[in-house]
């Protein structure tokens, strides 16, 4: 990290320039910022997240419950099949037609997707439904929620940690260019003169 780099200015040395300690208290205060920022922005991101991916589960949970299908016939496979539980493509989830009994106790029939390996009529199998029967998408799992969680506490912590440190390389970057720019001043009132014999005698 190039935040602590700036720290060896603060050594006494007569060739020391003021910009030179600017920048060492720029690295000190980006350093500080990042150690008390990034954990902060990280808990506040990761506990809202937390918070509401565990209501989106109860929600879920509430509204979506297990029932037993049975197999009518297994269905051909299509490149666009994608499986609702991770919005992948299928893989080795098979497409089948099947009947269930919804909870209002009506019978459903309708394709849905099976880890069954190879389906046959009358094979049974686990569906997620919503209140009216319809299959649905399996419900997050709380577990799984909480690891989202985290990492979208984590990814916060290293925005906000990044965000510090493109502030401090931002400043440097113009306290550097001002120090060009009066170097160049500096040259031109006696560049003209350097090298010149008997100059300033």
């Amino acid at each position: 990290m190039r935040a602590i780099s700036g720290l060896w200015r603060w050594r006494r040395n007569p060739l020391c320039r003021t910009t030179d300690l600017v920048e060492a208290w720029v690295a000190l205060a980006a350093l500080l910022l990042m150690l008390l920022s990034a954990p902060v922005t990280g808990l506040l991101v990761g506990g809202a997240a937390q918070r509401a991916l565990q209501e989106a589960v109860r929600e879920q949970h509430a509204s979506r419950q297990p029932v037993t299908a049975t197999v009518v016939r297994e269905l051909d496979r299509t490149s666009l099949d994608i499986d609702p539980e991770t919005g992948a493509a299928a893989g080795l989830r098979s497409r089948v037609l099947a009947d269930w009994t919804a909870p209002d106790g009506t019978e459903r029939r309708g394709v849905v997707m099976t880890a069954l390996g190879d389906p046959r009529p009358g094979d049974r199998f686990r569906v997620w439904t919503d209140r009216q029967g319809r299959a649905a998408a399996r419900p997050l799992d709380p577990a799984a929620a909480t690891t989202h969680a985290v990492l979208a506490g984590f990814g916060a912590a290293l925005v906000a940690a990044g965000g510090v440190e493109t502030a401090r390389r931002l400043i440097v970057w113009r306290m550097v260019r001002r120090r060009y720019a009066r170097l160049d001043q500096a040259w031109n009132r006696v560049g003209p003169d350097w090298g010149r014999t008997g100059t300033g005698s």
